[in-house]
Formats: structure tokens, C-alpha cells, sequence
């Protein structure tokens, strides 16, 4: 049960994923427990084998358990969001046999964006972005990646972390990819403050060919209804081409992995020389 499954060089695989928190104290067959879902995750996840991929909800025992899902050339950057760097998580998996990271960095979503755990705006809960900057080395591409996932209850703060994830957008110099869980509609103030302002391109617009219907991306474990809200967003940026593009709707025997479903996409980005570059000039004191 494959929808788009490992690519080839140049194209990318990348995903989305809000893989749902380990809730405690759940009835044991409540659809929500993770003990009855890690395996549909793992199905899922070993079907796919994104080369980049951005998780939500993510405590450090389901992160460790992605990474084993994705097998041993993945690697994660992201820690969770608050203040002593556990709890949630929205790491970014990659594969390391096809890209290198460059540098990374995770940020607040706050007024106070290096303080981990702070918080601003009026959400409750401490929210963050994780940052990344790899080298694809099929293709000598470079490029910035940003996973994130907005606060479930204040519009104030869901629209100024859109403010401060547009301010790390801009700073970034080459193509950018922005995965995450909005927690906001695609007709919202967020959605359109980093289509306007950070100017970047909603993916599931542009596809040259489209995987599956307009699914709302927040099932709740039902079944997949089209026409819904969408709001785990894959953004692009810098000359990107999308290739193809869909919402995984894939079910286990009527069950679903997470209330959410993923977001995929495989992107083609122009490749660089690998020419040497002419030697500087060197100056002498």
C-alpha cells in the first residue's frame, strides 16, 4: 500500500506528519492509544521512506520510534519544547545517504525565540520551529528546511508564529521547504502571511500531477472526508518544482495511523555544478 513510496535523484520525498501525541490513560482499544497504532505508523512509514520528513507531536519514545521505522540512515535534528528540551517534539528526519546536514537550529515561537520553552501571544502550551540547512548530494543542492507546529487554541499566536516564521524564511538565501500543523485553515491569516509576506507557495496548488483528492487533513480517526479543513501544510519556496502532491489517506484494515493524516509531495529543485569553483584571490599584509 504504497502512495508515492522511496525516489529517485533528482526528485525529493518529503512528508508531513502530526503522528499524534502518547496520550495516557486512554481505554486500551480507544483508537487514539498508541499501543494499537505504532505498528500502522511503522506500515506507513516503511512504505513511504521519505527522504525528509516533518513530524509533529512527537515525544522522545515515538521519535526513537520513527527513526527505528525509518531504519538506520535517517537521522533526526529537534528536541522537545520545553524549557529542560523534552516533551513534544516536531523533529525533522533525513536520510543521510542523500542529504548532508549543514547546520541546524531550534527556535521558540515567542517573543523570546532562544529561550527554549518560553512563551508568548497567549498560548498555553510552549511551541517551537526546528530549522535545518542541508546539501542534497545526488545533486549538490542546498537548501533550508522548517518544520513547525502552531498553537491548537490562540489565533493571536498561531498568526505571530507565522510573523516569525516568515523573518527566518526570508533570511534563508536558497530554495526553502516548510512542513508543519497550523492548526489553522488554508483561508486563514496565517496562511496568507507566508504566502504574501514570506513568499512562499503552497505545494497542493501547484503539483504537475495530484495524488488524491482535497481530504481534510485532520480526520480524527475517521474515515477520509474530501472538502475538509487542511491545515498540516506543505510550503515551498525558491524555485521548486512539484512533481506530484497528495494527502495519504492510506487505512490498515479500516484503521487509520493518526488522527492526521500526512502530506506528501515529491519535489524536484534545479541542480548546481560540481564544477570546482575558481580560486580567490589572496591578499597580503
Amino acid at each position: 500500500m504504497t502512495f508515492i513510496g522511496p525516489t529517485a535523484p533528482p526528485d525529493l520525498h518529503v512528508m508531513s506528519y502530526n503522528i499524534r501525541r502518547r496520550m495516557p490513560r486512554l481505554p486500551r482499544r480507544s483508537r487514539d492509544a498508541w499501543s494499537g497504532r505504532k505498528h500502522l505508523i511503522a506500515a506507513l512509514l516503511q512504505a513511504e521512506l521519505p527522504s525528509l520528513l516533518g513530524v509533529q507531536e512527537a515525544l522522545l519514545d515515538q521519535s526513537r520510534f520513527v527513526g527505528e521505522c525509518l531504519g538506520p540512515s535517517y537521522a533526526r535534528v529537534g528536541h522537545g519544547r520545553n524549557a529542560n528540551r523534552e516533551g513534544e517534539a516536531s523533529p525533522i528526519f533525513y536520510d543521510s545517504a542523500r542529504l548532508e546536514l549543514v547546520d541546524w537550529h531550534q527556535f521558540a515561537l515567542s517573543n523570546t525565540p532562544l529561550v527554549p520553552g518560553s512563551r508568548s501571544w497567549g498560548n498555553r502550551v510552549p511551541r517551537a520551529v526546528v530549522q535545518a540547512e542541508f546539501r542534497d548530494l545526488a545533486t549538490g543542492v542546498e537548501f533550508r528546511a522548517f518544520n513547525t507546529h502552531f498553537d491548537h487554541l490562540s489565533a493571536a499566536a498561531r498568526l505571530q508564529s507565522a510573523r516569525m516564521l516568515t523573518r527566518l524564511v526570508r533570511q534563508a538565501s536558497g530554495p526553502v521547504i516548510v512542513t508543519g500543523d497550523a492548526n489553522a485553515d488554508v483561508d486563514s491569516a496565517p496562511y496568507r502571511e507566508l504566502m504574501y509576506n514570506a513568499g512562499l507557495v503552497d505545494a497542493w496548488l501547484m503539483p504537475n500531477r495530484r495524488l488524491s483528492d482535497d481530504f481534510t487533513t485532520f480526520s480524527n480517526y475517521h474515515p477520509p472526508k474530501v472538502g475538509g479543513k487542511r491545515i498540516d501544510w506543505l510550503l515551498v519556496k525558491g524555485g521548486i518544482e512539484v512533481k506530484a502532491m497528495g494527502i495519504n489517506t492510506a487505512r490498515f484494515e479500516g484503521a487509520a495511523p493518526s488522527d492526521h493524516e500526512p502530506v506528501q509531495a515529491v519535489l524536484r529543485m534545479r541542480a548546481v555544478s560540481t564544477s570546482p569553483a575558481p580560486a580567490a584571490a589572496t591578499s597580503h599584509a
